[in-house]
């Protein structure tokens, strides 16, 4: 029987499964967990993806739990784990992403609607053209996350999965996971675009300036960090969108 008291730690698979149908088995959801914006009002807050009420998750009495291995604390999840089935993701690339959905709607019941959901991102994907990338297929970008200090998006991401899927370099795909970089690095990388993501450090258009002085060759703009980040659902949206931001890039 497919589970009917759903807690979602992760916020783009609480998406999916919303989007997946789930609406009356999904009863719990994290802080951060902000789409579908007109549903998630109903649902318990459990607190946020690295620190979790286990008090609230216990009152809920769950018989299904979704967790990340990169969202979540080991520790938390470990404990969960000894109380209830805990389903734990982990997320690095589009494949991933493609195979979490089909899997976790295998798990909830919704496999028709997840392998159609899966079928219609990777179309979107691969019909993206050299033509849709213009003259910036093989421009460098460096994807910024977080400010004072600054991190960036490096190499084994999810997000450097994305870049590349948009038809862009990682400046700093060399490197790994989320590093600090200073302002030397980044003169030194000499990146031809930089992104300021709009999560989880909520770039606003007066950091473009703050960064432009650091490399002024550079072309810098603000991105929906969800459109680059968040593996569920939102990826029906993400190809258009990178489709958009190289019209943007070519237009400027």
């Amino acid at each position: 029987m497919p589970p009917q008291r759903i807690v979602s730690l992760v916020p783009s698979q609480t998406e999916l499964l919303f989007d997946l149908g789930l609406d009356a088995e999904i009863v719990g959801l994290t802080k951060f967990c902000i789409h579908p914006s007109d549903k998630i009002g109903r649902k318990t807050i459990i607190g946020g993806t690295k620190t979790l009420h286990l008090d609230r998750i216990h009152a809920l009495r769950p018989d299904f739990i979704i967790a990340n291995k990169e969202e979540n604390t080991r520790e938390q999840i470990e404990e969960l784990q000894r109380h209830y089935p805990v389903h734990v993701t982990d997320v690095i690339t589009l494949a991933d992403a493609l195979h979490m959905i089909t899997e976790v709607g295998n798990l909830v019941g919704r496999a028709q609607a997840a392998d159609q959901m899966a079928d219609e991102i990777e179309r979107s994907f691969a019909e993206i053209t050299p033509s849709d990338r213009g003259g910036h297929g093989k421009d460098t970008a460096a994807y910024f996350i977080w400010r004072n200090p600054w991190m960036v998006a490096a190499g084994n991401t999810f997000i450097d999965s994305m870049l590349t899927a948009a038809g862009f370099r990682n400046a700093f795909g060399h490197l790994s996971r989320y590093p600090q970089i200073s302002e030397a690095d980044l003169r030194a990388t000499d990146p031809d675009l930089i992104f300021l993501s709009s999560e989880p450090y909520p770039f606003k258009q007066n950091h473009i300036a703050e960064l432009q002085q650091v490399c002024p060759s550079a072309r810098v703009m603000l991105v929906d960090g969800e459109l680059f980040s968040w593996y569920g659902s939102r990826l029906l949206r993400s190809a258009a969108y990178f489709r958009q931001v190289h019209q943007t890039l070519s237009a400027e």
